[in-house]
């Protein structure tokens, strides 16, 4: 079986090399227009890539960093993000992320009322390799301020957008319809891709051409593909650790699952053994201070004080 010379582009670093290079600026305008669906006088004909650290305080903690983020001409700030693995909350997490954006736009300390109209838009779109809305079938879906009432959009400096890769079934390169389509396969399919299929799928777009080139191993300097490969490690350690995690909990008797089966097994556990398995689901499972809470019992000011401890 011969072995695809392409990367894996859900991989942080290749994914950040794709669309958060100097090098490929072209390739993040064309991907930005494209899911956007912006012509005319409406495309982006420039960016600026910009810090994706939004909280340099807490940035060694991996908390508040962005995979790419620039912003066009007008101001406007798009940020992109690949979630490769299910993490609850992304929703909200991207929300925090887009007013961050727009409120760090003042600057510290500078929130004179004066200069509020000054404040530009923020666009978010991510790309989900998990069903992150399971109530909806379409892959991709947008998300606006509207009025109830009679759907205008008054409220226009944020808009969300996301792709969900599982729901993405198609598997022929023959059936893609339209350019969204192809950025879906890249990203599902890329790194398996074969000579045939780039050529195929890049016949009318020589930029998804050159994001595979991107993509392409033999492209890579020997430091950049030690960092693909020490991101691999990193990933697969956070899984071993959750296996870990449910493994000792099934263990224990939690059939039902972690959660649950942690709040049934905390009934008869010391206090140290709650706080011990709280620093598990704070830190390793990333789970909400109130999900913790309603599950082992504690206060959440017995949880925030276990989160100054850890920083």
């Amino acid at each position: 079986m011969a072995i695809s010379k392409f990367l894996n582009p859900k991989n942080d670093v290749a994914f950040k090399k794709i669309l958060g290079s100097e090098r490929n600026k072209d390739i993040i305008i064309h991907f930005i227009n494209d899911i956007l669906g912006l012509k005319g006088e409406e495309t982006i004909e420039y960016v600026e890539l910009i810090s994706t650290v939004q909280d340099p305080e807490i940035a060694s903690k991996k908390q508040s960093i962005v995979d790419v983020l620039c912003r066009d001409k007008r101001g406007v700030q798009i940020i992109v993000e690949m979630q490769a693995s299910p993490q609850q909350g992304f929703e909200k997490r991207a929300q925090y992320y887009a007013a961050k954006a727009y409120t760090q736009q003042l600057g510290s300390g500078k929130s004179e009322n004066g200069r509020y109209q000054n404040l530009k838009a923020v666009i978010f779109i991510a790309i989900c390799d998990y069903t992150l809305f399971p109530e909806k079938s379409a892959y991709w879906s947008e998300h606006k301020l509207l009025d109830q009432h009679n759907y205008q959009h008054d409220l226009k400096d944020f808009h969300f957008v996301f792709l969900e890769l599982p729901k993405f079934k198609k598997v022929d390169i023959e059936t893609l319809q339209g350019v969204i389509e192809k950025w879906c396969y890249f990203f599902k399919y890329g790194e398996n891709a074969t000579e045939q299929q780039v050529a195929a799928i890049a016949k009318n777009d020589p930029v998804i051409a050159k994001a595979y080139e991107a993509l392409n191993q033999f492209n890579w300097s020997e430091q950049e593909m030690l960092a693909y490969e020490r991101e691999i490690k990193r990933v697969m350690d956070n899984m071993a650790v959750e296996d870990y995690i449910k493994a000792h909990a099934w263990q224990e008797g939690m059939e039902k699952g972690i959660e649950k089966g942690m709040a049934k097994g905390l009934k008869q556990g010391k206090k140290e053994e709650k706080l011990h398995i709280a620093r598990r689901m704070l830190f390793q499972l990333h789970l909400d201070q109130q999900t913790v809470a309603q599950t082992t019992g504690l206060s959440l000011e017995e949880l925030r004080k276990l989160n100054r401890e850890e920083k």
